[in-house]
């Protein structure tokens, strides 16, 4: 294969959702860079791919540059990929990108599967116009956001935890009380669940079941209803 970065897009939850050519890039490729090398084996493992995994995470990534850019230039191919869905979105690998392209690599993308692309598919909610915010502040600055968020006259599109989601529905029905919110849980995984309504009324569902998993959270505009 071609010496370059290949950025390649995986499963957010079902394994199955992965196209061809991202299969035989990272078959292909002679090293695979990922956030964590236990759950990306998972993945390798599902099909057949025995490939070098090198731990590349938002603790090492400034320090694993350097190495990979020098791989890369004496003629190799580096795979970049995340834990789930499409590398550098809200996850490691901008600064890597960054530095490929000012060393004149070629950098290409593989497209797939993206958490918060899905989520507004299924919404429901306006996607003519979106803002992506990605995971709030969780101290410093998330008062500020959220009162910036509450003038968003687009659809908004946020990441949450488990640990956070009860905190960020009060936060919703303190700062945007009568904005309609469509809430995903473990998105194409088993356990998969959404929920409509206003964020007094998530908010009392999510606090009576007590769930887990990852989120994502899509806020209508400003004075839109159903």
């Amino acid at each position: 294969m071609e010496p370059g970065l290949y950025v390649v897009a995986t499963p957010i939850g079902n394994l199955d959702d992965i196209s061809y050519r991202a299969v035989e890039v990272l078959k292909s490729a002679n090293f695979i860079l990922c956030e964590d090398t236990r759950i990306s084996s998972r993945l390798l493992k599902h099909y057949g791919i025995k490939n070098e995994l090198v731990s590349f995470n938002a603790r090492t990534e400034k320090h694993k540059i350097e190495k990979t850019i020098a791989r890369i230039n004496s003629g190799e191919s580096c795979a970049l990929i995340s834990d789930a869905g499409t590398p550098t979105i809200s996850d490691p690998g901008v600064r890597l990108v960054n530095e490929a392209i000012k060393n004149g690599i070629k950098v290409s993308g593989i497209p797939g599967p993206n958490a918060a692309i899905l989520a507004l598919s299924i919404s429901g909610i306006p996607t003519d116009s979106f803002v992506f915010e990605g995971f709030l502040p969780q101290k410093k600055g998330r008062q500020k956001k959220l009162n910036e968020l509450a003038n968003e006259r687009r659809t908004i599109v946020l990441y949450e935890s488990m640990y956070r989601i009860e905190k960020l529905l009060n936060e919703l029905n303190e700062f945007m009380p009568n904005r309609l919110l469509v809430v995903h849980r473990e998105l194409t995984k088993m356990y998969e669940e959404t929920w409509r309504g206003y964020p007094a009324d998530l908010t009392r569902i999510l606090h009576e079941k007590n769930i887990k998993g990852e989120f994502v959270v899509v806020i209508a505009p400003v004075d839109w209803k159903e």
